[in-house]
């Protein structure tokens, strides 16, 4: 089979390219491993009727080309929704993001004044050029909530201290967000007027979502690309790409869901599989030294235990951190409140506990009835459930959900971008695993929008790795301005402003 471009992977990027490349009648297909869902880790999983995420998926971007194109796809089906979540830490749930006149009122006085003059210590005397995020977050609000706030969740979701994590990490997820700002948002609230670069999105109030969850948004995306002529196939898992340095085509190779081999000829190769499982299988073979570094890159996985319990209404947030130690499980997700069509039966909630893990530690090679068992007598002991509310439940683990930002990450993928750079210039890198990038479904969506350009254009108009966190795109020198790009949806060179989540968000 020939094709103009080939796709590796259905999730947010993947199938942005694919729809953006079918409604310009550019040939394309999309392999995607898995036999049933589109969308990656913003899917959504039914079990009896039940509506599920992986992770949470708040649908607001700082880009007005991503929310265009949300809306293109999705025009009448996407609600509104309050944003509400909080933390769990010494017995007691804390609001976040935080507030801090109720954050230091429930540490108590001798506790919050100590917390104050960390922070002003911090902002008279911050560690220089701050290497990991302990020194990062500590920088912005100071060792005492560093500790209090941040440490043990952290340590939870990566599995690895705080010093060993990279400062990048805390500037993708965290920034524009300090004390200060908290304080002043809250006698302030902040309020979105339209201008989506002045919005920190970690203290946005509302968003939008489908109304059966992310996994809606792609399904729809999945069945509009085909019906204008591109291809998906699922069950799918790609084994080698060669590339033909003389005819500067591709040559993909894939197992379908019997194993049977197949392969597809193609100009371009737009790749969201994870960095490392690609360099691995491309033909000519990378070089030793781009070899390790690909083989040195880390990533978390992550399951998620559904319960569907009779309805206590025990809270009504989107979500809750858990950062007490003394439980394994990481975040609570409440899925009616973030869309009341998730929850079928009325007298029931569907909570997701979400564990973060690697792939064949002992809680991911816990039998589905073990994980069930520990998420309730957890849920118990947090206080969101009682005995005898279990009615039923399910587990879905998912590999590779996070590239983990350790210290030496970001020199892998710098080695590992310069050859195929040099070797292979109809590969295209993106989204989160494509670029092994903690990124939203926005900024992912951004690359493969940007890539399809180039695609297009036949030439390198942008340069996708300057995408940032909030899914802007910003060009270097003084004369960036706003581009209209072929798709006709419309970028905005801008600074950069905020990141999301604390926590992992798609």
């Amino acid at each position: 089979m020939k094709t103009k471009v080939a796709i590796i992977g259905a999730g947010p990027a993947g199938l942005t390219a694919g729809y953006l490349l079918s409604k310009e009648e550019v040939d394309v297909i999309i392999l995607e491993a898995d036999p049933v869902y589109v969308g990656g880790i913003s899917r959504t999983t039914t079990y009896k009727g039940f509506h599920f995420d992986i992770g949470g998926h708040r649908f607001f971007s700082k880009s007005k080309a991503v929310e265009d194109l949300w809306t293109e796809i999705l025009p009448n089906d996407m609600l509104v929704r309050p944003r509400s979540s909080r933390i769990f830490y010494g017995g007691k749930f804390f609001s976040y993001p935080l507030r801090p006149f109720e954050a230091l009122l429930k540490l108590g006085i001798f506790r919050s004044v100590f917390c104050v003059l960390s922070w002003l210590k911090a902002r008279f005397f911050p560690v220089p050029n701050p290497r990991n995020f302990e020194e990062w977050v500590s920088n912005q609000f100071g060792k005492r909530l560093f500790n209090t706030f941040f440490k043990s969740y952290t340590e939870k979701v990566w599995g690895m201290s705080c010093k060993e994590i990279s400062a990048d990490w805390a500037a993708q997820r965290i920034k524009g967000l300090s004390l200060g700002s908290a304080i002043k948002n809250a006698v302030f609230p902040q309020r979105y007027n339209g201008d989506r670069t002045k919005v920190i999105k970690t203290l946005i109030n509302s968003f939008r979502y489908p109304r059966r969850g992310p996994g809606m948004m792609w399904e729809v995306c999945a069945e509009k690309m085909q019906a204008m002529g591109g291809k998906l196939e699922t069950g799918c898992k790609v084994t080698r790409c060669s590339y033909d340095e003389t005819s500067g085509s591709w040559t993909v190779e894939y197992k379908d869901r019997q194993s049977d081999l197949h392969t597809i000829e193609a100009e371009h190769v737009i790749s969201s599989a994870p960095m490392r499982e690609l360099v691995c299988g491309l033909s000519p073979a990378v070089s030793e030294r781009t070899k390790r570094a690909a083989e040195s890159l880390k990533y978390r996985d992550f399951l998620t235990v559904m319960l569907i319990l009779k309805d206590r209404q025990m809270f009504d947030d989107n979500w809750i951190y858990i950062h007490d130690p003394s439980v394994k499980v990481g975040r609570v997700q409440n899925f009616r409140s973030w869309s009341p069509e998730m929850v079928p039966e009325p007298d029931k909630v569907c909570y997701g506990l979400e564990y973060f893990c690697f792939e064949h530690d002992g809680l991911w090679d816990s039998s589905d009835n073990e994980l069930i068992e520990l998420a309730q007598r957890e849920l118990i002991k947090i206080g969101l459930a009682r005995e005898g509310d279990l009615v039923d439940g399910c587990v879905v683990r998912q590999k590779k959900a996070y590239p983990v930002y350790d210290d030496d990450y970001a020199r892998h993928v710098a080695t590992v971008r310069q050859e195929l750079d040099d070797r292979y210039p109809n590969l295209h890198l993106v989204g989160r695993n494509g670029m092994h990038k903690y990124n939203n479904q926005d900024h992912a969506m951004m690359t493969a929008m940007l890539c399809v350009e180039n695609i297009l254009a036949d030439t390198k108009l942008y340069d996708l790795w300057q995408v940032n966190a909030d899914a802007e795109y910003h060009e270097a020198g003084p004369a960036a301005t706003e581009e209209t790009i072929g798709t006709g949806l419309r970028l905005v060179p801008t600074r950069v402003v905020a990141a999301p989540e604390l926590a992992p968000e798609g």
